[in-house]
């Protein structure tokens, strides 16, 4: 190993400790600035390099942004507490019902809002709703978190590994949907199959229902149409070219004028919500891991790549996948895997996809969203068993990735 390849190296492994401890956000920023300042410093990545790393992170970065205000905006307006008390209510003291209701709410809200607004906002109240159906909040719990990840596949906003990965497909918004479909539905049904079945004696003994968290309040129609047009405006625009971050920009903007009219938001709660620490944190991440992509670390996974696309390949791509992004979280692990299998087709950067979101949900240390989601319980009082989730994404995830693959090779 080059002695400067060390420099992004210890850097990278300081990014990962500070991700995984989530420290406050002058810390987070100030690492990452740290952490990017000493990888440019050794000159292995030129100032035209840097710039392009930047160029290609930029609408990546202000889409998550802007679609964690809007996601904000959505709880501060009681979208995702209307949802769950419906949820309860329609399971009438049924665990089951209350749990398939719960995991369909997860993966809609993943699908849609990306995975952090499942743990961070979706979480609570989906524990507050299995309190008040006097039932274990465990299963819907671990359906959130299954979801967070697995559910990502469905659309490019779902996931910020989705989008990172969009500029090495030659696919638009709409055919990426149509591609990962079949795969996704597949995926929920082996996935609520697995949880129905480990989690089947907390599902077994009906409840009476208790009074709940008070009357069903109605649903806010604003925030509802605008994250609908939002929809709507990533399929019809994709075609065109125009980068998802402006359609969600248009949208939080719409959403925080109308929450500061109904007195729900103001522009410094709106500001807090946007993360912008963790905005600069991700720069500074594609910048360390650029670097490390053009020397030795680049060289061992780029020999680790097949070179087709058989299904064995595919599982190959997947399963590299899934190993890199539980070392390295899979958001370092998109920025280096993708452009090493962009070369083999779409169908095989799909496959990559696989393992970057449904096996990130292998361990903790898979995704952010994973660590994100222990935080929440634990804030509520609720810590989760480290051995349970283990238990949990060690028998599903395995089976869930081998059907993924062998639909999308499938239909590929």
């Amino acid at each position: 190993m080059p002695p400067l390849d060390l420099v992004p190296l210890a850097a990278l492994l300081a990014l990962l400790a500070t991700a995984y401890l989530h420290p406050r956000a002058r810390t987070e920023l100030a690492v990452g600035l740290l952490a990017a300042g000493a990888t440019l410093a050794t000159g292995i990545l030129d100032r035209s390099e840097a710039e392009e790393v930047l160029r290609r992170l930029g609408p990546v970065v202000l889409f998550l942004v802007t679609i964690l205000v809007v996601a904000d905006v959505c709880a501060r307006a009681g979208v995702f507490a209307a949802a769950a008390e419906r949820v309860r209510s329609a399971s009438h003291g049924q665990p089951v019902r209350l749990f398939t209701g719960v995991f369909l709410l997860a993966a809609a809200v993943t699908a849609v809002l990306s995975l952090d607004a499942t743990v961070v906002l979706l979480t609570p109240v989906v524990v507050v709703a299995a309190a008040a159906a006097r039932t274990s909040a465990r299963p819907g719990a671990h359906a959130c978190l299954r979801m967070a990840n697995s559910a990502s596949l469905l659309l490019p906003v779902s996931n910020l590994t989705n989008l990172l990965a969009m500029p090495h497909l030659d696919l638009t918004f709409g055919q990426f949907a149509v591609a990962m479909a079949p795969v996704l539905a597949v995926v929920l049904v082996v996935e609520y199959v697995a949880l129905r079945l480990l989690f089947r004696r907390e599902l077994a003994t009906a409840t009476t229902a208790g009074p709940g968290t008070g009357p069903t309040a109605p649903l806010e129609p604003v925030p509802l149409v605008v994250v609908g047009l939002m929809l709507v405006g990533f399929a019809a625009l994709s075609p065109l070219g125009v980068q998802p971050c402006w359609v969600s920009g248009v949208a939080a903007v719409v959403l925080v004028g109308w929450a500061r009219h109904r007195g729900l938001v103001t522009w410094r709660q709106a500001g807090h919500a946007a993360h912008p620490a963790f905005a600069v944190f991700v720069l500074c991440l594609g910048l360390v891991v650029e670097a490390l992509s053009t020397g030795f670390l680049g060289d061992l996974v780029a020999g680790l790549v097949p070179g087709g696309t058989s299904w064995l390949d595919l599982l190959a791509i997947a399963v590299l996948a899934t190993v890199l992004a539980n070392l390295l979280t899979n958001l370092s692990a998109t920025l280096l895997l993708v452009p090493l299998v962009a070369p083999l087709g779409d169908t095989a950067v799909l496959a990559a996809l696989l393992g970057l979101n449904i096996g990130s949900g292998l361990t903790y240390t898979g995704s952010l969203a994973n660590l994100l989601w222990r935080r929440t319980l634990v804030r509520m009082g609720t810590p989760p068993s480290l051995a349970e989730m283990h238990r949990v994404s060690l028998l599903v995830t395995p089976i869930s990735l081998v059907a993924a693959v062998t639909v999308l090779s499938a239909l590929g």
